[in-house]
């Protein structure tokens, strides 16, 4: 194994749960990255010479903490802070202070909160969060927002200053305060898990370490806000999604499109899971958004095959979503639903009058969806230009040889 990839890879994966462990000893964001950044440093360092560490991950866990502690030494309260972390002056451990009831011991979920908090701009919480939980890089958020890459690294620069400047503590709120925190964090959630399901750049589809981390968080925000229908919804949502990663890839990492999955491989246990969601979130109160994603996810589960999928059902509930939460993304999936209800030509309209929109003018998804509506109506050529430009705008491999396979094969 080369020593140097496998710091990359190691710390890609653990860095969220190294700057959230961090965080709760220093009580600092900013500085819980920079640590997790030295002990980055020192692993390129040492295991080119040493070799790669039995576990990698708990390594650089320890290098991390050390340094977290070293720097606990110098400050004034030394003594109090040590013994936050779980260790006195003696080295012993000592016992557990008592916890409240809707305590959650989870370093990760309390990252969440702490970046979320409404001293921040909506943009720069769901930024800074994707930044220190998911892992991810200025690009890969840019991506997801659909705006610049300068503009997002300005968030995250100005978002950790903010919450450092502001003493904002690392918890998880309760009450009035939890209330205000819960759209922004169930957003960045969402957004995790989507960069995890497709990954917008680099060698792999999927990144499923992050699909894990949004879907335990998922989890564990449902068990302790039970009465809020859109935790579920997004639970719901999550776990439809999640069952069919096994499907989503052949053997050696090929796309596979929804269309020609194997759904025998779908994950049934999931599925399950999602459906016990579904119906929390429809007890809960009126669906919203995740709610209405994760009723369409599950006309998805409920078929045995493509073709038997309730396409107007589908078709019908993007209408609702996107009556409750516009978006030309959400308009864009509900073409290809309409496309499958009522016809490609149909679909067409919708799509060519998305052609207009900022938000869609560098998303590959757009003339990928057009390219496949054009093959379906017979206009070959034309599909084939749109799966081409498909392919140069998407920054993933996978789905870049997808599309120019797409479009050869349209040519």
């Amino acid at each position: 194994m080369d020593p140097r990839g496998a710091v990359e890879t190691v710390f890609r994966i653990e860095s969220p749960r190294i700057v959230a462990a961090v965080a709760r000893v220093v009580r600092d964001v900013g500085l819980a990255e920079e640590l997790a950044q030295d002990a980055l440093v020192a692993a390129l360092e040492q295991w080119p010479r040493d070799g790669v560490p039995h576990n990698p991950g708990a390594w650089l866990m320890t290098a991390a903490r050390r340094r977290a502690v070293d720097l606990v030494r110098r400050r004034e309260n030394y003594a109090g802070k040590l013994a936050e972390i779980g260790r006195t002056l003696d080295g012993t451990v000592p016992p557990e202070e008592p916890s409240g009831p809707d305590d959650i011991d989870d370093d990760l979920l309390r990252l969440v909160f702490t970046t979320c908090h409404p001293v921040l701009s909506t943009e720069a919480r769901i930024a800074l969060t994707l930044r220190l939980l998911g892992g991810l890089t200025t690009a890969e958020i840019a991506r997801a927002f659909l705006v610049p890459e300068p503009t997002v690294a300005q968030r995250i620069v100005r978002a950790k200053r903010t919450l450092a400047t502001r003493n904002v503590a690392f918890e998880v709120p309760y009450g009035a305060d939890r209330e205000a925190r819960l759209g922004s964090v169930l957003e960045v959630i969402y957004l995790i898990f989507n960069e995890g399901y497709a990954a917008t750049e680099g060698a792999d589809l999927l990144r499923p370490s992050l699909c894990e981390d949004a879907l335990r968080l998922a989890r564990v925000l449902s068990a302790l806000m039970p009465k809020e229908p859109e935790v579920h919804g997004l639970t719901a949502l999550l776990e439809f999604q999640a069952s069919r990663t096994a499907a989503r890839t052949g053997p050696d990492g090929t796309p596979v499109l929804l269309k020609d999955q194997n759904r025998r491989r779908w994950n049934r246990m999931l599925i399950a899971r999602g459906i016990r969601a579904l119906a929390r979130a429809d007890a809960a109160g009126s669906p919203g958004p995740y709610t209405l994603q994760a009723a369409i996810a599950a006309c998805h589960a409920h078929a045995y095959s493509y073709e038997e999928t309730d396409w107007r059902s589908i078709a019908t509930l993007y209408a609702l979503l996107a009556a409750r939460a516009p978006s030309p993304v959400v308009e864009l999936n509900r073409a290809v639903a309409v496309s499958m209800a009522e016809g490609p030509a149909r679909a067409l309209e919708i799509v060519d009058a998305l052609a207009a929109e900022p938000a869609l003018r560098d998303y590959h998804l757009l003339p990928s969806v057009r390219g496949d509506l054009l093959h379906r109506l017979g206009r070959t050529a034309e599909a084939g230009a749109e799966f081409a430009r498909a392919a140069a705008l998407t920054r993933n491999e996978r789905e870049r040889e997808l599309l120019l396979r797409r479009a050869a094969q349209s040519g």
